[in-house]
C-alpha cells in the first residue's frame, strides 16, 4: 500500500480525498460503494498502474477522509457526479475510464450520461444499468425488514449502529453483504442483529482490512452514507436521456445477494441493459459475492485490464 499516494483536492468548497498510483497518460477513476471506501480498490489500482495506467480512487463527500457536505440530509446522487467531474477538473484530467461498484456504479452511469465527453469507458461491478428513482429498487416486493427499507427510516439505522463500535458495524455489514442472501430482519430484530458476533470474517478480508475500513469510518461516521445512497435512492434525478454510448463492461458475481432482488437476475441475464448501453460486455464470476473485487482480485483485475486494453486507444 505504500506505493499509493494520497492528496486532497478542492471540489465546490469541499476537500475530497484522492488516492493515486501510476503515471500513465490514460486514467482510471475507481468509485466505491457502501460500506466501502477508496481502499476497496487497492488491488485494482495497483494492477492498473502496473499495466501503465494512472489509477485514482476517491472517497465521496462525507466518506472516509473527504469533507462532509454542508447539509448531509440534502445530499443526492448528482452530488457524486460533481465529485467525479470536480476531481478530474482539479487534476487537469480531460477524460477517464470510470469503474464503480455498488452505489458507485450509479455515479458512473450518471456521469457517463451527463458528461459523455469526459468518459473513455465504463466498468461496473454487481450493478447493471439503472438510475436513481422510484423504481430503482422494488422494495415493495420484499418484506418490510429489507435492509434498504430499514435504513431509509430516519433514525433507525443510527440507533441500530449506535449500539456498537464502528469496527463491529463494518464487520457486520461485510459479513451480511458477503452472503448470497438478502439481509432481511424480522419485526423484532434490527439489521445488526442478523450477525452472530462469533461469525468469522470472510476468508479474503483480513483483520488489517477491517481495521483500515474502521479507521476511515470513524473519521466520517455514517451520516452521509445513510443519505447517499439509501435515503435518496428513490429521488428522480430528472434525466431524460438514458443511453450510454461509451464502451462498457459489467462484472457480476453470481453469488451476489443483489441477484435475488426481485427482477434483478432476469434483467441481468436477459441483457436488457444493452438497450441502454449498446456497447456492453457482461462477464460472470460464478462464486463472486457483492465484494467480488476484493474476493477475487486477480480475476477482476484481469477482466478490467483486458477491457481497458481493448478500448484504451
Amino acid at each position: 500500500m505504500e506505493q499509493i499516494q494520497h492528496k486532497h483536492v478542492q471540489v465546490k468548497g469541499l476537500k475530497l480525498h484522492v488516492a493515486e498510483i501510476g503515471a500513465g497518460t490514460k486514467v482510471v477513476l475507481f468509485l466505491h460503494g457502501f460500506p466501502e471506501i477508496w481502499y476497496s480498490w487497492r488491488h485494482q489500482m495497483i494492477a492498473a498502474a502496473h499495466a501503465g495506467y494512472r489509477a485514482l480512487a476517491i472517497d465521496f463527500r462525507g466518506y472516509g477522509l473527504s469533507d462532509p457536505p454542508l447539509e448531509p440530509e440534502k445530499a443526492s446522487f448528482l452530488d457524486l457526479v460533481d465529485d467525479v467531474i470536480g476531481v478530474l477538473d482539479s487534476l487537469g484530467i480531460s477524460k477517464a475510464f470510470l469503474v464503480g461498484t455498488d452505489f458507485g456504479a450509479l455515479a458512473v452511469f450518471l456521469a457517463a450520461i451527463l458528461h459523455p465527453e469526459r468518459v473513455s469507458g465504463v466498468v461496473t461491478l454487481g450493478v447493471p444499468f439503472m438510475l436513481p428513482g422510484p423504481s430503482t429498487i422494488h422494495a415493495h416486493l420484499l418484506p418490510k425488514g429489507f435492509y434498504i427499507t430499514r435504513w431509509q427510516e430516519p433514525g433507525r439505522a443510527e440507533a441500530d449502529f449506535g449500539r456498537l463500535d464502528v469496527k463491529t458495524v463494518i464487520k457486520n455489514i461485510y459479513t451480511l453483504f458477503s452472503s448470497s442472501d438478502i439481509p432481511i430482519a424480522s419485526d423484532d430484530k434490527e439489521i445488526m442483529d442478523l450477525v452472530d458476533p462469533s461469525s468469522p470474517l470472510p476468508p479474503w478480508f483480513s483483520n488489517e482490512d477491517l481495521a483500515a475500513y474502521a479507521d476511515l469510518y470513524k473519521n466520517s461516521g455514517f451520516r452521509t452514507a445513510l443519505q447517499v445512497p439509501y435515503r435518496c435512492i428513490n429521488k428522480d434525478c430528472g434525466i431524460k436521456k438514458t443511453k450510454i454510448t461509451a464502451p462498457s463492461l459489467l462484472i457480476m458475481g453470481e453469488k451476489d445477494y443483489g441477484m435475488k432482488i426481485p427482477g434483478m437476475e432476469e434483467y441481468v441475464r436477459s441483457e436488457k441493459a444493452k438497450e441502454f448501453m449498446p456497447d456492453l460486455e457482461i462477464d460472470y464470476i460464478p462464486e463472486g459475492s457483492h465484494f467480488v473485487q476484493e474476493q477475487f482480485p486477480e480475476k477482476v483485475n484481469e477482466l478490467i485490464i483486458s477491457f481497458l486494453g481493448k478500448h484504451g486507444a
